[in-house]
């Protein structure tokens, strides 16, 4: 597995990484923790060595389990968690941010995960109700302290991006991007290059979508996110197939699969950006990490994109009361 560097942090990781949180929470029932322990030291087998959680996935559950899971390789892992909700009210939809919270998650993290520092710790959601500089100031604290290695957000707009990297330096910034979800290219990509700041893609894979296996007809769990979600109206799927097929002919041409050229060129996109597409699944896992020995030539990545171009997708990504969270 080739390794990657995020940004000018020094932070070296696999070209992949591997989102945990589907293991336990999100796109229906937990998967059965031995088989997610299994599946996490295979990931580790294959030469993954970046793994995301965050203590709200669960809650709590996600990190127990990639804590156990880990304990065996802790020291050739680097693991990212997140703080940013209040999972211990009650509440855990609410933000909460405020520098005494952060301090009191980062030491439960820090139990959970079954380890003594953090390599990366994200601030899940930008809090509305703290200055980012707060925000940054504590966790340069805990990295001072030796609990924390780097600083990262997720789905923080640019100027709250230059606001926090000026008191902490920020690692990387993980968003969503994909060839359904270009937004970051407008504003959020040319600042993380200008500050040098690594990019961690989640949902790559448009949180199944682009891997061909869904179609209008998919019926989710009752419990799986993307039931709330305006991007996966069975009228939306019907008209976004258009996408999934343009990636499925491209996909043939090239004898790999849909997955594979969705991951693929995101990897050709900056050689700062590292994907951390999820799954629960064997076979899934070895076909994303399949991804990196695909090379798309420069006429491959205009092809698609200009095809890709032409494609208005249908739908919100999220529902509105979550789309208020991001691009802050």
């Amino acid at each position: 597995m080739e390794k990657r560097k995020l940004g000018n942090s020094g932070l070296e990781v696999s070209a992949l990484g591997l989102g945990c949180m589907s293991m336990s929470f999100g796109y229906g029932p937990a998967g059965d923790k031995q088989e997610m322990i299994a599946l996490i030291r295979a990931a580790v087998e294959q030469g993954i060595t970046f793994f995301d959680t965050a203590e709200i996935y669960g809650p709590f559950t996600n990190e127990e389990l990639v804590g156990e899971a880990l304990a065996p390789f802790r020291d050739q892992v680097v693991i990212a968690t997140k703080f940013g909700f209040d999972c211990d009210s009650g509440k855990p939809g609410e933000l909460n941010s405020q520098p005494a919270h952060i301090k009191q998650v980062v030491e439960a993290s820090l139990k959970r995960l079954k380890t003594d520092r953090i390599d990366l710790l994200y601030q899940h959601r930008v809090d509305p109700n703290v200055p980012i500089e707060d925000v940054a100031g504590t966790v340069k604290e805990l990295i001072q302290q030796g609990k924390v290695k780097h600083f990262g957000l997720s789905e923080a707009g640019a100027q709250t991006i230059r606001r926090a990297h000026a008191v902490q330096p920020v690692a990387a910034l993980q968003s969503e991007y994909s060839l359904w979800w270009r937004e970051p290219e407008a504003e959020v990509l040319p600042t993380l290059e200008e500050l040098g700041i690594g990019f961690v893609p989640f949902s790559p894979l448009g949180k199944g979508f682009l891997t061909g296996k869904i179609n209008e007809e998919t019926k989710f769990d009752s419990t799986d996110f993307r039931n709330q979600v305006p991007r996966f109206s069975e009228e939306n799927r019907k008209a976004n197939q258009v996408l999934v097929d343009l990636i499925g002919r491209f996909a043939e041409q090239k004898k790999i699969t849909p997955a594979q050229v969705a991951l693929a060129w995101l990897l050709a996109q900056k050689p700062w950006i590292v994907p951390i597409p999820g799954t629960t699944k064997l076979h899934r896992l070895r076909e994303n990490n399949g991804s990196v020995s695909v090379h798309l030539a420069p006429e491959d990545l205009r092809e698609l994109e200009s095809a890709a171009s032409k494609i208005t997708v249908k739908g919100a990504r999220y529902p509105e009361s979550l789309q208020k969270r991001v691009g802050r």
